[in-house]
């Protein structure tokens, strides 16, 4: 067996590993984050649960840090409350980046980890089996329901050889984009194997798995070895450790072979990370933003090397340059060590340990500006500036680009410098909150901005007009952006619905009202991007009952089923090309056709056709749509 086939074994509560087929896994670890937290508990709550049923969860303040106003403050509080009401533990605001702190202090080889963020894979660089998901399935997770999922592909990446000086592993991941696409791995898991894994460190390996996310992937995997072994250690966690690797005889469904030798530094240019060059191609671009940091690329190692190059330097005349580092263990580390002091001396701004620039949270380059990030998403508008371009690179890319000025290849720099990981870390676990032994006595505090959650009705026949058409690869940004505006709306649907699809369509929601719902036409790999439930929710919240699509990205489409939203796919392609906004589309008898598993067939009113599409869904997924999402399936359910 290989390793996922292993660790799904052991976990599989119903079903068998059959490519296609759906399987239920039990789930021992959950997390969340204060941006998609506040709906998932707010959702908890609705279960009616006492107690979470999970070996462990952790609520994480990192995404909401700047307030204009009190909404911030009020969400923070009210996920520290209602995480002691229900026995979660609580990282608080500066404590650091979920998957940063998670891979410190909590990840577990063999473990099964599922989170409200679509980055949560980054666990998979210390052998854990790590799925980013909605929030309404994280907490039902929490409740002790398994996590439904159709049995991915295994596809076995296998490294060979070892990384030359200045080419780091955030080219390995960039390299896999660029031969994949961001649609790549739909319906994939990554196992990597071969002898270049024992040339990289956890903290490498989880910006490789962490970045799976960008393929689309189900989740990305590294085996628990010696290196794990030598990484938990360092965390005072060796008692945590389990070898764990896939056996002799391993199949896969696919192997792609990546000589690390051959790699140089990379690039994704804006607006997509699959649209990557070597740096050397890219030609000496000026910057004027350079952003280090994000939870791929703000480990103590990262931050190590970062501050080698500055040391001694200034970085370039009109270059801003901002760090953050990932956890408060690792800004500890680089203010006892010095490291702090030569970023700060070299004139880099530094950041609080929160997510800040990738995810629009401050920092928004200037008009037209070129800034270099070593984040894991460029999507257009992300970054804050609509006008600006983002280009992903590692830190070494950065940190030498902050100084000279323009896009350079670090291996200009000379001779390279070598970070070792250190042979303890400085573990201070005193900013996150234990469950209390007195939950009943805790009150769950409320700010007038959390609204409750929308709800759909039962499925019944749709006649409505079509809303929007938009192409291929739109990301979740798209649908719902995600800024500094609006991140303190997250818990408040109905406020935050008036920006849907705001970034290229601002009177969408205006039209969506006005016309009672609707319809949304999309192309290839509609909703990649980020787990966040708020692109399901604010579409439920404006009336939209159906999304006809080429295809989806996975996360997505869960969102959309769990809120009683059918995700359809077109059976011939061309009839995308047929169908404008504004055209009625009508689907009669929906019940019995979503229930009759065939082609359902559509009727475009306005012009008097009719074309098939696909509901390419489970069984219990078709039931949870008739009922009008899974809430009302779940309170159903509890009721027989």
């Amino acid at each position: 067996m290989n390793l996922t086939q292993k660790i799904l074994k052991k976990h599989l509560v119903d079903g068998e590993l059959i490519k296609g087929h759906e399987i239920a896994i039990k789930i021992d670890q959950t997390l969340t984050q204060d941006s998609t937290g506040t709906m998932a508990y707010l959702e908890l709550e609705a279960l009616g649960v006492d107690k979470v049923k999970t070996e462990l969860s952790v609520a994480y303040v990192d995404h909401n840090m700047l307030q204009e106003g009190f909404e911030n403050a009020d969400d923070h509080k009210y996920i520290q409350t209602v995480a002691a009401k229900h026995g979660i533990y609580f990282s608080r605001p500066g404590n650091g980046i979920c998957h940063q702190v998670h891979l410190e202090r909590f990840g577990k080889p063999g473990k099964t980890l599922l989170g409200s963020d679509s980055h949560t894979p980054t666990g998979g660089g210390i052998g854990m089996l790590a799925i980013g998901a909605g929030g309404l399935d994280v907490a039902l997770a929490m409740a002790g329901e398994p996590y439904r999922l159709v049995m991915p592909e295994v596809i076995n990446v296998r490294l060979t050889g070892k990384l030359k000086p200045w080419v780091s592993s955030k080219d390995i991941i960039l390299e896999l984009l660029r031969r994949l696409t961001v649609k790549g791995g739909v319906g994939k898991i990554f196992e990597y194997s071969g002898d270049g894994v024992a040339t990289l460190s956890v903290p490498e390996r989880a910006t490789i798995t962490n970045m799976g996310a960008e393929l689309g992937a189900t989740t990305s995997i590294f085996p628990s070895d010696f290196r794990t072994y030598e990484f938990l250690k360092a965390q005072k966690r060796e008692d945590d450790f389990e070898a764990l690797l896939p056996d002799d005889d391993a199949e896969y469904d696919g192997v792609i072979e990546i000589n690390l030798d051959e790699l140089e530094p990379m690039v994704a240019l804006p607006h997509s990370p699959d649209n990557v060059i070597k740096v050397k191609d890219a030609g000496k671009l000026k910057v004027d933003q350079v952003a280090i940091g994000s939870c791929t690329n703000s480990s103590y190692m990262d931050m190590m090397k970062v501050a080698a190059i500055l040391k001694g330097g200034l970085i370039a005349e009109g270059v801003s340059l901002v760090i953050s580092p990932g956890s408060r263990q690792v800004l500890n580390m680089l203010a006892k060590n010095g490291a702090l002091s030569d970023m700060i001396s070299a004139g880099a701004r530094i950041l609080e340990t929160a997510c800040g620039p990738c995810i629009g949270m401050g920092q928004a380059p200037a008009t037209n500006a070129i800034s270099l990030r070593t984040f894991n998403r460029n999507f257009y508008g992300r970054c804050g500036t609509k006008s600006a371009k983002v280009y992903l690179v590692s830190p070494e890319v950065a940190a030498a680009s902050a100084l000279a000025g323009y896009l350079i290849d670090p291996r200009e720099l000379g001779e390279e410098i070598k970070i070792e990981m250190p042979n303890e870390f400085l573990v201070n676990d005193n900013m996150i909150i234990k469950p209390p032994v007195n939950a009943d006595e805790f009150e769950v505090v409320r700010g007038p901005n959390i609204k409750p959650f929308p709800l759909n009705t039962h499925l019944s026949d749709i006649e409505k007009v079509v809303l929007i058409k938009v192409g291929d690869d739109i990301t979740t940004d798209h649908i719902m952006p995600s800024n500094a505006k609006l991140l303190p709306l997250r818990s408040n649907i109905p406020e935050l619905s008036k920006h849907c699809f705001e970034t290229i369509d601002p009177d969408f929601s205006k039209r969506a009202l006005e016309n009672g719902g609707g319809i949304i036409i999309g192309g290839n790999n509609y909703g990649q991007g980020s787990s966040r439930e708020h692109a399901a929710l604010a579409p439920l919240q404006l009336g939209v009952k159906a999304v006809i699509a080429k295809s989806f990205a996975r996360i997505h489409k869960a969102n959309l089923i769990n809120s009683g939203i059918l995700p359809l796919t077109f059976v011939n392609d061309e009839d995308y090309d047929k169908i404008d906004q504004g055209d009625v589309l009508k689907i009669e008898d929906a019940v019995n056709q979503v229930m009759s598993k065939g082609k359902i067939v559509v009727d475009n009113v306005t012009k008097g056709y009719k074309f098939e599409v696909d509901l390419d869904v489970t069984d219990r997924n078709r039931e949870i749509l008739i009922e009008g999402g899974l809430i009302n399936y779940v309170k159903k359910k509890d009721k027989v």
